[in-house]
């Protein structure tokens, strides 16, 4: 099983800069729950590093754009984090569900309960 998490944010140097400034400046508004839980102001956060780490499966990342072009057929709402088997995706963490995680301790305990533990 692979690991696609889904940014609703886009890709670019500018728009990274642009998104850190919306969650410092107005958190409440900002549109990718899966940005605040898993980055900080302008990098990854160490603990969401060290689990993703520790899965040891493969996983992938993308922004709202780029998985619109590599995956059209699939209409999730982003942010979410999906799981891929057999060529075909399945949402593990919803839109709505990453709406009320408050940080990566309680989004991993969800990875890990709904992916059976770390791959290792």
């Amino acid at each position: 099983m692979k690991l696609v998490f889904v940014y609703n944010a886009e890709a670019g140097l500018v728009r990274g800069i642009m998104d850190s400034i919306h969650k410092l400046v107005s958190p409440s508004t900002y549109k990718c729950d899966l940005c605040a839980i898993t980055y900080g102001l302008t990098r990854m956060k160490d603990d969401w590093r060290a689990w993703l780490e520790q899965f040891g499966g493969p996983v992938q990342f993308f922004h709202r754009t780029d998985f619109r072009q590599v995956w059209p057929g699939i209409d999730v709402q982003l942010p979410a984090i999906l799981a891929q088997e057999n060529g075909a995706l399945k949402v593990l963490v919803s839109a709505t569900e990453l709406a009320h995680i408050d940080d990566v301790s309680q989004l991993v305990a969800i990875l890990e309960d709904r992916c059976g533990g770390a791959q290792t």
